[in-house]
């Protein structure tokens, strides 16, 4: 499950849907631990989320339409959300298509979605990607191969972790430009209609070094083993002596 905060009642779920092996076809098989429908509905997306971290944002979209029963809306924003480097929106696509979950079968499929889930050093789903690119055909390899190869430039991390990087940090600066030391930040979607009120006094918002920090530790989990992406940590201000900025 990947979220903000509970401090400022972020909440994206994730359909917990860990894979083992098949013993009669050698293929994965989804665990039968995963949420309810009802679980999944429940899920509450903050679209400011969308600036900042948008395949976060749309992988729990995806997760509230799926337990609401709106597939073709769920399948759409599993897409968007591989598209922006979410990995387990590329896993879940990956078991929907090989388990004709609201779709055709299809394993080729399948494989490739898995492979770009599992492209990461340590990836929590080498093992299913792996398992089930033994149990494939040759036609199915084959056909797998040429699809991933389409659909890599799209969805694979050379490209979609760049874009959803350049996100973040677009996001980041413009959080930083909007707030000074000791200033609150409110994110829509994280108030109800009964917190009106924030919007015109800020410091009942939360202060922007929690958000901050918030934001921080969701992205640490979308780009979590990208060797592409590189944690600098928070910025410290420097109070430099005059002498220092004398002759050497």
């Amino acid at each position: 499950m990947l979220a903000l905060s509970a401090c400022v009642a972020g909440a994206f779920g994730a359909p917990s849907m860990t894979m083992a092996a098949d013993d009669a076809t050698g293929a994965p098989a989804a665990a039968s631990s995963a949420p309810s429908d009802t679980d999944l509905a429940s899920a509450a997306c903050a679209i400011g989320e969308e600036q900042f971290l948008p395949g976060d944002y749309y992988y729990c979209l995806a997760t509230q339409s799926y337990g609401l029963h709106h597939y073709a809306q769920a399948q759409k924003f599993f897409t968007t959300a591989a598209g922006w480097a979410s990995k387990p929106a590329q896993y879940v696509l990956g078991i929907m298509a090989l388990d004709g979950d609201h779709q055709p079968r299809n394993r080729p499929l399948a494989a490739a979605w898995l492979a770009l889930a599992s492209e990461r050093p340590q990836s929590n789903y080498a093992s299913a990607s792996a398992t089930l690119a033994a149990s494939l055909t040759s036609a199915e390899r084959q056909a797998a191969d040429q699809l991933l190869a389409r659909m890599r430039p799209t969805y694979g991390d050379a490209t979609a972790a760049v874009r959803a990087e350049k996100r973040y940090e677009q996001g980041m600066a413009r959080l930083a430009s909007l707030t000074g030391p000791g200033g609150h930040y409110c994110m829509e979607g994280l108030t109800t209609p009964a917190d009106v009120s924030m919007a015109n006094n800020p410091e009942q918002c939360p202060p922007v070094q929690v958000m901050t920090r918030a934001i921080d530790q969701a992205a640490a989990k979308v780009f979590d083993g990208w060797t592409g992406h590189v944690n600098v940590g928070p910025l410290q201000p420097v109070n430099a002596s005059p002498a220092a900025h004398g002759p050497r």
